[in-house]
């Protein structure tokens, strides 16, 4: 939380406009350098609200030119334009020149780190060293000297080498680390230089001319050069992480150099800035390497050298910029993280580096732009003093006004240590401007006047450096290094408390009760007792840097009234503020904490014991979330109560949820049962920072310092006002039992309290605990019956946070109500209670957003408020969006009607048009009416008014040429009532009001008119008129074509046969279908069977479900049977008309029907449905379709059919066709017919002799139908054996002839004996052919020249 002020400060009259400004680095004084014409130059030092400094005023008749302070005394180093420098001490204002040794203006002066060394140069390129003691004394003169003849225009120190951690090895060495100890005993053989214990001081330094050159002093005050850029040096800085030198030139040149060891640059990187040319630029640096440009643009330019990124920081004229404003001076400040910028408009435009954890890299979207603050012309803008918790960016503008803006960060510690010190001891040390600043938050909904605060008295003072200070009792706490000082009123040192160096010197102090808790600089925190009558240790130093991680440094430690526990704020080693809350237990030696940027604890954090604490919270909403916590303190008698002010840190995912930016959390914290959540707040508006916590009060700051105490509700136990400490303990332990849940003790605890108050506020616990059981309890001690009956209803609503809901409403509570609803996504609820409460822009937001099925329920509630209240305008606006204005608007400007006809006539809606025409009308204005109802497009009322003013035959135009239906039957009424029957006719057609239309015709013997009418009118007129027609016994074709249109299909066919109208028949059999009267298909097929037409009969006779008489039919009559046909004869398995046996014969008389006529394969279909798969095979073979044989096999999977299948396929021709021969052999051996199998390997092989003559092929065809023969069955033994005995006889003599053709190559007279003797076997053919075997031998014999034997 961040609370800017400002302050002009009070310059003499003397002083001019200023030129120059400096804060000092840690304490809050400002040094300010003005030029008047009249009087020359003036430096003026001003402390932190502006007040003069009179002892430290210097003038010349010349003007200063650089201003340097010391960085940790309070001495300023002056450089004149003369050439001079002076050295000024705060704040006795003693100044010592400095030995004349500069000629030329001063543009440089520069201190050391820790200010033992101090560097003066002029533009004529001379520059010197100076030492300093200690105590800021000079030493003498210059120690060295150098002359570049340049102007020198930017220098630095460059830092020293980080020294051993003294503690870290101190650690080391205890725990038997030999290297440490060898460390710690320097003068060991062997072991190197000395321990360089504590911060090394830099004494090298760089320094840049005018021509681009950079110089190297080192710690001896040998100058180098060292490198050279183009163009005048503007900044230099070093990047310490990196040990690179950085060089920024008056054109924007940002180079980067490392630097050897021996004083050699080697250049890595050079790049141009992005500024606008011909303006100057305000650059300042960071030590994360960040480089900031202010160049009179509308953006702030950032480099980040560390990452190599950049980016820039523009303005957002939401927050109250302007379009077109630039930035063109800026700042920074480190240990906030607050980057400063001045605009050409007066406005000081701050940005904020938003902490997240887990980040690594900066980015944009983690800087956040807060309101501007408005003031005057701005040229120059600095970040100052950290000293005190307070950082002040300090601006001063053209007209010599200066201000500063103190942002006072969450408490006074600096000036007030704990709450005691406000309320109980006002004699001890404490300002009048901060009593007069405190503000009391008290928690009750009417809020009493607090008793007046006595008048504060002062006992005594003194002088005292501590930064820090406590008091209890009589006694004043305060720190030196090393040591807590126990002071009396007066400044008497009564007891030292002392601190060993690895503890460190204590830097915070916090009193609660008869406690003291200490935080030293080493992150060590110790607890003392002070209720006897010398401060005694508590517990032992407890060192927190091996318990925490990351841990930089200690921002704030309070202890509780019991002095038990202590609660820690801590920084991170980067700086930034952590968002954890650590609490130790001092009897368990344990450390917790609870993460404000989660929003809730891990798992406790282990000891030296390994123990853990186990940290339990209950958080109902994300209000807990995406925070950092800024204060924190303990009830100052109630042990267990903590309450923490908490600020919400800024995140991209959340930027669009309506959260508060302070919220005041209160925990219960205990050994048992850790850390739980007692209740949240918002801090109340108009407050500052929270300062101390005593039930049932809250103490805040006011930023008023002129107002006095103020009262403000929050949500804490309350209703303890005028009550004894008997029952506020009740309360606390009820409260207490209420968030552990632990319900016999909470009502045992509040058992004997009868204050109605008190219960009510104990109902209120109930809804921050959403506990509706024991709110019952209390509701019923109240006696608020109303209340109860809103409790008992709300149980039918699902959502746990609606029916508390309900109860905070009954409260009073409304702030919770709403979040309650918010919270379980109850908007219709939320909507209702906006309503209710008189919240209409927020009810309208909701529906439109969230609730929008009550969108138009909710305008229409709100213009009703609207006119009630009497805002007739908005009224209107909404009761349009509510779609209702139609009759709302008319209604509720009835009594204005000059208002009423313009609303009319703007709005130009027809609905309106036609009520104003009505309400005309009604008052007799039928011309304006007629307007209106045209305007409207009411034909019908056109129509009537006519009509009524006897202007029928304008009405008779409107009507023909609207074709309105309402208008003509109302005219048609009117030509009626006149006996125009055709006129009436006419238009009750074009009413399409036939029956009446049919009535006129037969009254008047229309009976032309009537069939046309009847035809177009609905079935009950039709039958109305063929009964006319059948009664008048004249055209009684119409009366069956009637009765047909009707759908008394009977009643037409009874008609049509009793007078033959054979052609009207025809047309109502069209229409018959199976759902017809079966005897009236019967008689129709009879009709048409009669006549010769068998199709539309047979037809007739299915529809009828005579399938047998229609299939015989067809046989008889050689009808041919469609598949439409036949599947229309097709009885499904789940009709009931025919059983499963009837319909099986009905399926195969239709197929065989079909096979009969030729169509296979609606035979084989119907063979299928009927389960007769043989047959369908049969069926399916005559057709002959090879593909669907094929296909049929495979799915029918039959042996029957397998094996006809293979035999339908062995009449193809197989030898042209591997693919049917695949599929002979797999439905042989699927149908298991091997003796089938065989003869086609047989008839194969013997396909192989005669075509091709390969006998190696037959031989192994042979082979197989061997094998399979083999496995075969046969019907007789004999038989199969005689034929396995032939087929093993072919086998052999096929295989002796291949065996002799092999022969031949190598033994040819072999083979011819062996083929001689092959034909002397006298079965020989068709094994072998003859033929094949003579014309082996003449082929050899041919092959040898025997000619004559081959003749022979």
């Amino acid at each position: 939380m961040a609370v800017y002020f400002d302050h002009r400060i009070e310059a003499p009259e003397s002083s001019g406009g200023p030129s120059q400004v400096a804060w000092h680095p840690t304490q809050p004084v400002l040094a300010v350098a003005s030029n008047s014409p009249t009087t020359g130059g003036n430096i003026d030092l001003y402390l932190q609200q502006g007040e003069h400094v009179g002892s430290c005023h210097v003038d010349r008749p010349f003007q200063p030119t650089v201003l340097c302070w010391h960085p940790t005394k309070p001495l300023l180093a002056l450089g004149w334009e003369t050439g001079e420098v002076l050295l000024l001490t705060h704040p006795s204002g003693e100044q010592t020149p400095l030995p004349a040794t500069h000629t030329a203006c001063i543009t440089l002066l520069e201190w050391s780190s820790s200010g033992s060394r101090l560097i003066t140069g002029d533009q004529m390129g001379v520059l010197a060293l100076w030492k300093v003691d200690a105590r800021g004394r000079l030493q003498g003169s210059h120690i060295v000297k150098h002359d570049y003849t340049k102007p020198l225009t930017y220098c630095i120190f460059r830092p020293a080498p980080p020294g051993e951690d003294v503690a870290m090895l101190a650690r080391a060495a205890v725990g038997g680390d030999e290297s440490a100890l060898d460390m710690f005993n320097w003068r060991k053989a062997g072991n190197g230089p000395p321990l360089k214990m504590g911060p090394q001081e830099g004494l090298v330094f760089y320094v840049g001319t005018a021509d681009g050159k950079v110089h190297c002093v080192d710690e001896h005050g040998r100058s180098s050069p060292v490198l050279s850029v183009d163009g005048s040096i503007q900044k230099l800085f070093y990047l310490k992480r990196r040990e690179v030198l950085a060089v920024v030139t008056e054109t924007l040149l940002l180079s980067q150099y490392t630097l050897g060891p021996e004083g050699g640059a080697q250049e890595l990187m050079k790049v141009k800035l992005s500024g606008k040319s011909g303006q100057s630029a305000d650059i300042v640096s960071t030590e994360t390497g960040l480089l900031i440009t202010a160049t009179g643009e509308q953006v702030i330019r950032l480099w980040d050298l560390e990452r190599d990124d950049n980016y820039v920081l523009s303005l957002d004229e939401s927050l109250g910029f302007e379009k077109g404003e630039v930035l063109n001076c800026v700042s920074y400040c480190t240990a906030k993280e607050i980057l400063a910028a001045g605009t050409n408009r007066g406005r000081i435009a701050l940005w904020r580096m938003v902490s997240q954890p887990n980040t690594r890299t900066d980015t944009k979207a983690q800087w956040k732009l807060q309101t501007p603050t408005e003031i005057e012309d701005i040229f120059k803008i600095k970040m100052g003093s950290r000293a005190q918790n307070v950082w002040e960016p300090l601006v001063y503008t053209y007209n010599t006004v200066i201000s500063t803006y103190n942002t006072v960060i969450s408490t006074y510690n600096t000036v007030i240590s704990t709450y005691n010190t406000v309320v109980s001891t006002y004699n001890t040390v404490v300002s009048t401007a901060l009593r007069q600043a405190l503000s009391v938050v008290k928690p009750c909904v009417n809020p009493p006047i607090s008793p007046p605060l006595p008048s504060c008295s002062s006992p005594g003072s003194f002088l005292c450096e501590s930064q820090v200070l406590a008091v209890h009792d009589e006694n004043i706490y305060t720190v030196e290094p090393n040591r807590v000082q126990v002071r009396t009123p007066q400044g008497t040192v009564k007891q030292l408390l002392a601190f060993s160096e690895a503890e460190g010197n204590p830097v915070l102090l916090s009193v609660c009760q008869g406690y003291l808790v200490v935080g030293t600089d080493t992150a060590h925190i110790k607890v003392f007792d002070l209720t006897r009558r010398e401060a005694k240790a508590h517990c032992s130093a407890k060192n927190l840097v091996d318990l925490t991680p990351n841990l930089g440094a200690l921002k704030s430690v309070k202890c509780n009234a019991n002095g038990n526990q202590v609660s820690i704020l801590v920084t991170q080693v980067n700086g930034r503020p952590d968002h954890r809350m650590y609490f130790y237990d001092v009897e368990m030696d344990t450390l917790s904490h609870f993460d404000f940027f989660t929003g809730r604890p891990p798992s406790g954090i282990s000891q030296a014991d390994d123990t853990e604490r186990c940290v339990c919270v209950c958080v109902h909403s994300f209000d807990l979330v995406e925070r950092c916590p800024v204060s924190h303190f303990w009830d100052e008698n109630e042990p267990r109560l903590f309450v923490c002010e908490t600020v919400l840190v800024s995140s991209p995912q959340m930027d669009h949820l309506d959260r508060v930016d302070v919220l005041v959390v209160t925990f219960f914290c205990t050994q048992e049962h850790g850390l739980l959540l007692q209740d949240s707040y918002p801090k109340p508006a108009g407050l500052q920072a929270l300062l101390a916590l005593d039930v049932p009060y809250y103490y805040f700051t006011s930023p008023d310092p002129t107002q006095s105490p103020s009262l403000a509700q929050a949500s804490a136990p309350a209703g303890l006002e005028n009550c004894e400490k008997a029952t506020r303990d009740a309360m606390l332990n009820f409260s207490f039992y209420l968030t552990i849940g632990n319900m016999d003790e909470a009502f045992k605890s509040i058992k004997l309290i009868k204050s109605e108050a008190v219960w009510e506020n104990m109902a209120r616990m109930c809804v921050k605990n959403r506990r509706l059981d024991v709110a019952r309890v209390c509701l019923g001690n109240m006696g608020n019956a109303r209340a109860a009956r809103a409790l008992r209803e709300a149980e039918a609503e699902p959502e746990l946070e609606a029916r508390v809901a309900v109860l905070a409403l009954q409260l009073g509570m409304l702030e919770d109500a709403e979040k309650l609803y918010k919270s379980c996504g109850r908007f219709d609820l939320l909507n209702k209670f906006y309503q209710a409460s008189g919240q209409w822009q927020q009810a309208v937001e909701t529906a439109e957003t969230h609730d929008r099925i009550h969108l138009r329920t909710t305008y229409y509630s709100y213009a009703k408020y609207l006119e009630a209240i009497g805002d007739k305008s908005m009224a209107l606006v909404f009761f349009e969006k509510s779609d209702t204005h139609r009759f709302e608007v008319p209604r509720m400007l009835l009594d204005d009607a000059l208002s009423l006809e313009i609303y009319v006539n703007k709005m130009k809606d027809k609905n309106i048009y036609k009520w104003w025409a009505q309400y005309l009308e009604s008052q007799s204005d039928m011309e304006s009416a007629l307007r209106y109802y045209e305007y409207a497009q009411d034909f019908l009322s056109l129509v009537r008014v006519h009509c009524y003013l006897g202007n029928i035959q304008k009405a008779s135009e409107i009507a023909n040429e609207t074709g309105n239906r309402a208008a003509s039957y109302h005219l048609a009424r009117q030509y009626e009532s006149q006996e125009e029957i055709k006129q009436s006719v006419h238009f009750y057609t074009r009413a399409q009001a036939y029956n009446n239309a049919i009535r006129l015709c037969k009254e008047n013997g229309l009976d032309d008119q009537l069939m046309n009418l009847a035809l177009l009118s609905n079935p009950e007129d039709m039958m109305e008129a063929a009964c006319y027609y059948e009664e008048k016994g004249s055209h009684m074709d119409r009366a069956v074509m009637l009765y047909h249109k009707a759908g008394h299909f009977s009643k037409a066919l009874e008609v049509a046969f009793a007078t033959e109208q054979f052609a009207a028949l025809q047309l109502i059999a069209e229409d018959l279908d199976e759902t017809s009267d079966p005897a009236l298909l019967a008689r129709c097929s009879d009709f048409f069977i009669k006549h010769g037409q068998y199709e539309k009969a047979v037809e007739l006779l299915v529809a009828a479900k005579k399938y047998h008489e229609a299939l015989q039919l067809c046989l008889d009559q050689s009808l041919t049977i469609t598949e439409d046909l036949a599947e229309s004869m097709t009885v499904t398995k789940e009709s009931k008309d025919l059983s499963e046996e009837a319909r099986k014969e009905l399926l195969e008389r239709i197929a065989d029907c079909c096979m009969r006529q030729g169509n296979y394969h609606l035979a084989t279909k119907k063979y299928t449905q009927a389960g007769n798969k043989l047959k369908a095979m049969r069926a399916l073979l005559k057709s002959g379709d090879t593909e669907k044989i094929v296909f049929f096999a495979g799915v029918s999977r039959q042996k029957e059919i397998y094996i006809m299948a293979a035999n339908y396929l062995q009449s193809l021709d197989w030898r042209k066709d591997p693919e049917i021969m695949k599929n002979i052999i797999s439905f042989y051996s699927k149908g298991r017919a091997l003796d089938l199998l065989a003869g086609f390997y047989e008839a194969c092989a013997q396909v192989e002799i005669d075509d091709y003559q390969n006998y190696e092929k037959a031989l192994g065809a042979l082979t197989e139908a061997y094998k399979c023969l083999s496995k075969a069955k046969g019907h007789s033994p004999d038989e199969h054996e005689a034929r396995m005995a032939e087929l093993q006889h072919k086998i052999t003599l096929v295989k002796r002839f291949v065996q002799a053709r092999r022969l031949y190559e190598e033994d040819p007279g072999e083979a011819v004996r062996l083929c001689e003797a092959l034909l002397e076997e006298p079965d020989l053919d068709p094994a072998v052919r003859i033929g094949d075997a003579y014309g082996f031998l003449v082929e050899h014999h041919c092959q040898r020249g025997s000619f004559q034997v081959v003749s022979v």
